[in-house]
C-alpha cells in the first residue's frame, strides 16, 4: 500500500495523518470568535447550544456520506471528482472554480490575516495599522506582509514533500487540539462563575435577536415559532465556517494508505472529536461568562459573550480565568491553531487543482508533480492568488459570499450519493453511507432549508455568492473551446 499510484502520488498518509488533516483543517480561530454572533442572533445559551449541535449532526451526517464516495473513488481531487463523475465535467469545474477563486484561497487568506493579527498581540509592530509599504494608493500593512510570509512559508515546506507537510500537520494538531481541551477544562471546573451558570442555565430559552447597526442596538425582535428556525439558520453561518474543510481529507485520496478504510473512519472520527470539543467549548464558556451583556460594558463580564471585545469570547473566558496574561495565551493557542490549520488547507487544496488539470480544467502547468512527487506549482498558483486576496482585503467578503455556495456544492455532492447508485450499482463500495437513504435525506433538507432562509436573509452575500459560481459557466464553455483549438 505504500507504493505510488499511477500518476506519481505517493501513499504516504495513515489513519492518524488523515485524522489529523480533517481536524486541522477546521479547527483555526472561528471556535473562539463566532460565539458572540451567534449569541445576538439567538440570544439564549440553550439555543447557542443547539445552533452547535444541529452543526455538529449534519457535519457528521455530510462526513459519513463523503465516507461512501470516497472509499468509491480514492482519487487526488476529492470532491471535485465525485461532482465530476456524478453529474459531469461542469459542475466538477463550477466546484474546482469556486474553491480556487474563493473558498480554499479565500480561507487561506482570511486565515493567514487572522493568524498576523494575533501574533501583533504578542508583537506589536504586525499591527493592522502599521503601513509597511504604499504602493501607488495599495498600502500594505505589516499584518499582510506577516499574512503571506506566512503563506509562503507553508507553501514552501509542503512544495519539498509530502512527509514535510504532514509533520507539520500533525504537530500543530495534536497541539492545538490538547490546547482547546485544556481550555475546556479550566473553564468547566476551575474558571466557573456561579454567577454566570445562574444567569445561563437558569432560563436557557428565553431568546431573543439583538439587531446591531452602527455599534448600536437597533432593536431586539423576541423569537418565537418559526422566528426561531429563521434565527437559528442565520446563526449557523458562523458554526458551519467553523466546522467546514472536513472534506479537505478527500482532495489527499490519492496519498493515503488504504484509502478505502482510512478516508472513511478518518472523516468519522474527525469531525466527531471536532463536534465534541466545540459544543464542550461552548459549555465552557458559558460556564465562565454571561451569555447576555451590554454592548456599552467596561469589563468583560459585563460585556457578556455577545459583546465580548472584538467578538474575541475565547479570549474573554481566558481573561477570567488566567487574569491578564490571558490575552497572551489565547493568542499563542489562536497562532498555533490558525498556523495548523492553513498548512492542511494549503497541503489539501493543491491537490484539486491538479486534478483539474489532469483534465484538462485548469492550467497544463498544475497537472505537473515535482521531484518530492506533489504538485508543486499547483502550490504555487495557489499562494500567489491567497497572497493577492491577503493584499486586496477582500477575502473578507469573499468568505461570506461563498456561504451559500458551500452549502450547495455540500447539498450537490450527497444528492450524487443516489445518482451514483444508480448509474454504478455495481461499482465497489467498501463502506457505504451510514443511514442511507434517511440520514443523507435528512442533511439534503437541512443544508437546503438554512440554504433558502439565508438566500432570503442574506440576500446581498448569498446573491454575489451565486454569482461568483455562474460566471463560472461561460469560463467553462471558453475554456473548453480554447483546449480544442489549441490541441
Amino acid at each position: 500500500m505504500n507504493s505510488e499510484t499511477t500518476g506519481g502520488l505517493k501513499r504516504e498518509l495513515g489513519l492518524l495523518d488523515s485524522t489529523m488533516l480533517v481536524i486541522g483543517s477546521m479547527i483555526g480561530s472561528g471556535i473562539f470568535i463566532v460565539s458572540a454572533d451567534i449569541s445576538r442572533t439567538v440570544g439564549s445559551s440553550g439555543l447557542l447550544l443547539v445552533v452547535w449541535l444541529i452543526t455538529g449532526i449534519i457535519t457528521l451526517i455530510g462526513a459519513l456520506g463523503y465516507g461512501e464516495l470516497a472509499a468509491m473513488m480514492p482519487h487526488a481531487g476529492g470532491q471535485y471528482v465525485y461532482l465530476r463523475e456524478a453529474y459531469n465535467p461542469l459542475v466538477g469545474f463550477l466546484y474546482g472554480w469556486t474553491l480556487f477563486l474563493v473558498i480554499q484561497t479565500g480561507t487561506i487568506a482570511a486565515v493567514a490575516v487572522a493568524f498576523a493579527k494575533f501574533t501583533a498581540l504578542l508583537i506589536p509592530w504586525f499591527g493592522t495599522k502599521n503601513i509597511l509599504l504604499d504602493l501607488l494608493g495599495l498600502k500594505i500593512s505589516t499584518a499582510q506582509f506577516l499574512a503571506i510570509v506566512s503563506i509562503l512559508i507553508l507553501t514552501y515546506i509542503n512544495y519539498r514533500g509530502l512527509r514535510e507537510g504532514r509533520i507539520v500537520q500533525d504537530i500543530f494538531t495534536i497541539a492545538k487540539t490538547l490546547a482547546l481541551f485544556g481550555l475546556i477544562l479550566l473553564g468547566l471546573f476551575i474558571g466557573s462563575n456561579a454567577e454566570a451558570i445562574a444567569a445561563n442555565f437558569s432560563n436557557m430559552w428565553n431568546a431573543q435577536w439583538l439587531h446591531i447597526a452602527n455599534g448600536k442596538v437597533e432593536w431586539i425582535e423576541q423569537l418565537t415559532g418559526f422566528s426561531i428556525v429563521t434565527a437559528i439558520a442565520v446563526a449557523m453561518v458562523g458554526s458551519l465556517f467553523a466546522s467546514v474543510a472536513w472534506e479537505n481529507v478527500t482532495f489527499t485520496s490519492g496519498e493515503i494508505k488504504n484509502p478505502k478504510r482510512n478516508i472513511p473512519l478518518s472523516l468519522f472520527l474527525g469531525t466527531l472529536i471536532v463536534t465534541a470539543l466545540y459544543i464542550l467549548a461552548n459549555v465552557a464558556y458559558l460556564c465562565v461568562l454571561p451569555l447576555q451583556g451590554n454592548i456599552d460594558g467596561k469589563d468583560v463580564t459585563s460585556l457578556g459573550i455577545q459583546f465580548a471585545a472584538e467578538d474575541r469570547v475565547g479570549t474573554a473566558a481566558a481573561n477570567l480565568i488566567f487574569g491578564e496574561p490571558a490575552a497572551i495565551i489565547m493568542a499563542l493557542l489562536i497562532m498555533v491553531s490558525t498556523f495548523g490549520c492553513n498548512n492542511g488547507l494549503i497541503l489539501a487544496g493543491a491537490r484539486v487543482y491538479y486534478a483539474m488539470a489532469k483534465d484538462n480544467l485548469f492550467f497544463k502547468a498544475t497537472s505537473e508533480l515535482n521531484k518530492n512527487s506533489v504538485p508543486g506549482k499547483a502550490l504555487i498558483f495557489q499562494a500567489v492568488w491567497a497572497s493577492i486576496l491577503c493584499l486586496s482585503g477582500t477575502y473578507g467578503e469573499l468568505l461570506d459570499y461563498v456561504v451559500f455556495t458551500v452549502l450547495i456544492f455540500y447539498v450537490l455532492t450527497l444528492i450524487g450519493i443516489f445518482i451514483l447508485r444508480k448509474k454504478r450499482p455495481d461499482a465497489e463500495r467498501p463502506y457505504k453511507t451510514f443511514g442511507y437513504p434517511w440520514l443523507p435525506i435528512v442533511y439534503i433538507i437541512c443544508a437546503s432549508v438554512i440554504s433558502i432562509i439565508l438566500l432570503f436573509e442574506k440576500t446581498q452575500f448569498t446573491l454575489r455568492g451565486l454569482i461568483i459560481v455562474l460566471i463560472g459557466i461561460p469560463v467553462y464553455f471558453l475554456w473548453r473551446n480554447f483546449q480544442k483549438k489549441k490541441a
